[in-house]
């Protein structure tokens, strides 16, 4: 289970009349298309929405694919978003197992993989994104696999359940919670990471060492600064052969070395697309009739960059934020303080805000016992947090974080001062 959402997230502004559109046709049966469907009904649409996903089951939550859905544990593999009379009830038409393979915007319809043709006045992509392949021999072996659907999950659970050795190639979070739940299910276990630390871009390299050792700790060996050039086996993987020169053991290889927008069907449809389909603050992309949202979305940032967001609660938010674009009951503005977060052992790790690696940081609470929160703040202004083992500290944090108060210095510096204090003095 993911921990509770800090509440206040989203900012919705209001937007004025737009077009009318009878036919949603909402591709992508993810977090954020299961919540564009949702608001749709809730902010009034009644025309149709259709809802098409690639996979032949109900929408169902990732987050667990990495972290209970590999434990020994004897609940699904998958969450469902909603169950079942959900879309009966709120008059949402499935079309499951049978992905889309087209768009035809100049047509006003949608082509699925069976030949048929779904009409569309307007178009909602949310069709998230695929994991990134090692091209390196031997990547087609038996055993080499990567985690994005339930389907992987189930694969990777049955071979964690033999017992063998795993080798998780790239120390993302994907990578460290495939390691933590392999290692707790009695797993010698590897972790390959080509940086300095595993996490290290996302925590910086003092949060990042401690997590490192945390997972020492537990017996998972950690290679890093060194690549893979290669998997050997007869069919089956056997090895990972590594740029060094060794070779290391493994029934199980995990690749999670980040992820790829699925950015197909906007490309066949002639929309703008660079890591990321385009879009605008509306989330309409170059195509008038053509929306995105979440992972897929790349959004035009303040620096006059593109940003994607690949974030639980941004595709929660900006899906439904989406549907209100479309109708002309709001604009889908992104979330006002992203927020992220990941189980690890007993270890509950959340992120918030856009820290810089220049910000100043000051600690608070334990970091020897793994229970600690690091306030990120530029010119007394805090950016972001990163907290390990201590969630109460994040909710107080991203309300400064969204506010841009100027704190006190003084109050930032002493460790003895709680997040929640420094809210309040700068009420």
């Amino acid at each position: 289970m993911h921990p509770p959402l800090p509440e206040g997230l989203l900012e919705i502004v209001e937007g004025e009349n737009m077009e009318r559109y009878d036919r949603v046709v909402v591709v992508g049966a993810g977090l954020a298309g299961v919540s564009a469907a949702d608001a749709l009904r809730d902010q009034g649409h009644s025309g149709t929405i259709t809802l098409i996903g690639a996979e032949d089951r109900l929408p169902y939550d990732r987050p667990p694919l990495s972290k209970a859905a590999l434990l020994d544990d004897p609940r699904p593999p998958e969450e469902q978003l909603r169950p079942e009379p959900f879309y009966t009830d709120r008059e949402v038409t499935l079309r499951l197992g049978v992905p889309a393979t087209r768009l035809l915007p100049s047509e006003g319809a949608v082509e699925l993989a069976d030949g048929a043709i779904i009409a569309a006045d307007a178009v909602l992509l949310c069709t998230g994104g695929t994991p990134r392949a090692l091209d390196v021999p031997g990547s087609a072996l038996e055993g080499v696999c990567t985690l994005r659907t339930a389907e992987d999950a189930a694969r990777i659970r049955g071979y964690l359940e033999r017992g063998g050795p795993v080798v998780v190639v790239g120390g993302g979070f994907i990578g460290t919670e495939v390691a933590a739940a392999a290692s707790a299910r009695g797993c010698p276990t590897t972790v390959i990471e080509a940086a300095e630390l595993p996490m290290l871009r996302a925590l910086g390299a003092d949060v990042a060492a401690r997590l490192t050792e945390a997972h020492r700790g537990r017996g998972v060996t950690v290679r890093t600064g060194v690549g893979v050039r290669g998997f050997a086996g007869e069919g089956q993987v056997r090895e990972v052969l590594l740029d060094d020169g060794s070779a290391l053991p493994a029934d199980l290889v995990v690749v999670g070395v980040g992820m790829a927008p699925e950015t197909r069907l906007a490309t066949g449809a002639g929309i703008a697309v660079h890591d990321g389909v385009h879009v605008d603050a509306r989330g309409r992309t170059s195509n008038p009739s053509v929306w995105a949202a979440g992972d897929v979305a790349a959004r035009a940032a303040a620096d006059g960059t593109r940003r994607r967001v690949e974030h639980w609660q941004n595709a929660r938010d900006q899906g439904a934020a989406l549907a209100r674009s479309v109708l002309g009951t709001g604009t889908a503005a992104v979330a006002a303080v992203p927020w992220f977060w990941s189980d690890q052992y007993d270890l509950n790790i959340q992120l918030a805000g856009h820290p810089d690696p220049g910000d100043a940081r000051s600690w608070r609470g334990d970091p020897d016992a793994l229970s600690f929160s690091v306030l990120h703040h530029r010119g007394g202004v805090l950016t972001g947090i990163t907290a390990v083992n201590r969630g109460r500290d994040v909710r107080p944090a991203m309300e400064l974080i969204r506010s841009g108060t100027v704190l006190d210095a003084a109050l930032l510096a002493d460790p003895a001062v709680t997040v929640k204090q420094l809210l309040k003095s700068a009420r």
